[in-house]
């Protein structure tokens, strides 16, 4: 005989709230180091960075940002982990590896 020892769980409520918590801390962490490199470039050193370089980190923080942002009103409008191409569900994986994914591997571009 057999007993069950725990409760189950809505494991794809936990998995959306820890995907947002990682998109939340993505957010923070890109726009405060965007902060960061934002005052860098009014120095007049820089802030040790060659200009080409401060562009460079400026612009990839500001797409991490806009990523992070796009997930979370994806995750308040309810189509948050449906792909965009096929319209199925993108594999939780997936989402925890890149959490601003908005296609399936199937349906995303491979590159050349």
């Amino acid at each position: 005989m057999s007993t069950i020892l725990h409760e189950p769980t809505d494991t794809a409520g936990a998995h959306l709230e820890l995907l947002r918590s990682m998109l939340e801390e993505t957010f923070a962490v890109h726009t405060a180091r965007l902060t960061e490199l934002t005052e860098y470039g009014r120095l007049p050193d820089h802030g040790g960075y060659e200009p080409h370089t401060l562009e460079l980190l400026t612009m990839s923080h500001r797409q991490h940002v806009a990523d992070a942002a796009q997930a979370l009103r994806r995750m308040a409008e309810g189509t948050y982990g449906i792909c965009e191409g096929c319209q199925h569900r993108i594999p939780v994986g997936r989402l925890h590896t890149a959490p601003h994914a908005t296609l399936c591997a199937p349906c995303q571009p491979q590159p050349f």
